[in-house]
């Protein structure tokens, strides 16, 4: 490999479709919406980058044909580093741009297994005055939990197994699949 060239990434091992995944944010929306959540202001969604962005994209859009308006703001957050396993330790590298004091909000994240960044956010947001914090993740892996927390939405449950795809990457590759798949000999101990 000459200098300057892609790192190469065995083909991930599809676990849920494009279908399926479409099929169960639909479901979601519905669940949220069935949940009550509701408040004077139109719900926050805190997106976490980078990871979940795109079932963000296509959960609020879901929200809107069940009739839910919402607003999205975003926050970054790093756990992992540049490796494949959470380090324990949050560091938040990219603050929201909306006041969350008095608002209903919806904490949107791609994957829940330690617990370290959900427990995080929630901590930080009610800090700061949110009248009410849920949480919905696309994927959960309750093998992985380190701290006691759990999402309000869960889209799929998933083995101990290292994903990409939909928006989740492994070194910076494979968020543009439409498919969420294992990588092959990866693991996320």
């Amino acid at each position: 490999m000459s200098s300057g060239s892609a790192p190469v990434v065995a083909e991930p091992v599809p676990l849920f479709t494009a279908d399926q995944i479409n099929a169960r944010i639909k479901t979601l929306a519905q669940e949220i919406k069935s949940a009550g959540l509701t408040a004077e202001a139109p719900i926050l969604l805190v997106s976490i980058l980078r990871g979940a962005f795109v079932f963000t994209a296509d959960l609020i859009r879901a929200l809107h044909l069940e009739g839910l308006d919402a607003e999205v703001d975003f926050l970054g957050l790093s756990s992992y580093g540049d490796g494949t396993t959470s380090q324990g330790r949050v560091r938040l590298t990219r603050d929201l741009d909306t006041d969350v004091a008095g608002r209903t909000l919806l904490v949107v994240d791609d994957i829940l297994d330690s617990g370290h960044t959900i427990n995080f956010v929630k901590t930080l947001l009610a800090s700061r005055g949110a009248e009410e914090v849920k949480c919905c993740v696309l994927l959960d892996k309750p093998s992985r939990r380190k701290v006691t927390v759990e999402a309000d939405f869960k889209g799929f449950t998933v083995p101990d197994a290292f994903v990409v795809g939909y928006g989740m990457d492994v070194a910076g590759l494979g968020r543009g699949l439409p498919y969420i798949g294992t990588m092959p000999e990866a693991t996320s101990d």
